[in-house]
């Protein structure tokens, strides 16, 4: 718990580093207006995880294919090197991302979350947070991803 919880603060210090790069040089943001429910949820999953998971046993196929999804994760973002972010910046001439990862999905990190939010809690035997929090990610990302797709697949201008 204590690696998940590290990880993901480092992630939201280099995230904020990225987004703060990018929009001084001319990108902009889109579906702010979710951001703040989706550090909401998964503040709720990792404080659930604190909460519940004690002395519980852990199941070491789940744990292992945890491990293999950070190295998927490691994947994502070294692709998308500073170009990573938890918000969802718009470029006006950069390229989209086909290499890596995304040569298979066109949202991998999202594929990545949505494992990791069923397989972390699985591993303590946490079924109802694996699947409460796997329905809340995926409410999430039904807007999220609309979101994403509108502003970078959309034929007009990007502004």
């Amino acid at each position: 718990m204590v690696f998940v919880t590290l990880q993901r603060l480092s992630e939201l210090i280099i995230a904020r580093r990225n987004t703060a790069r990018l929009l001084a040089a001319g990108a902009h943001e889109v579906g702010a207006s979710h951001y703040p429910v989706m550090v909401a949820m998964h503040t709720a999953w990792l404080a659930a995880l604190w909460f519940t998971v004690g002395d519980r046993p852990v199941s070491m196929p789940l744990l292992l294919l945890f491990a293999i999804l950070q190295l998927m994760r490691i994947w994502v973002l070294a692709t998308l090197g500073s170009r990573w972010t938890t918000r969802i910046i718009v470029t006006q001439d950069a390229a989209l991302v086909n290499k890596g990862p995304f040569r298979f999905l066109r949202h991998p990190n999202y594929a990545v979350v949505t494992a990791e939010i069923a397989v972390l809690p699985l591993t303590f035997g946490l079924i109802w947070i694996a699947a409460l929090f796997t329905l809340l990610n995926a409410a999430m990302l039904y807007v999220r991803i609309g979101a994403e797709n509108r502003a970078l697949y959309d034929p007009a201008p990007r502004l």
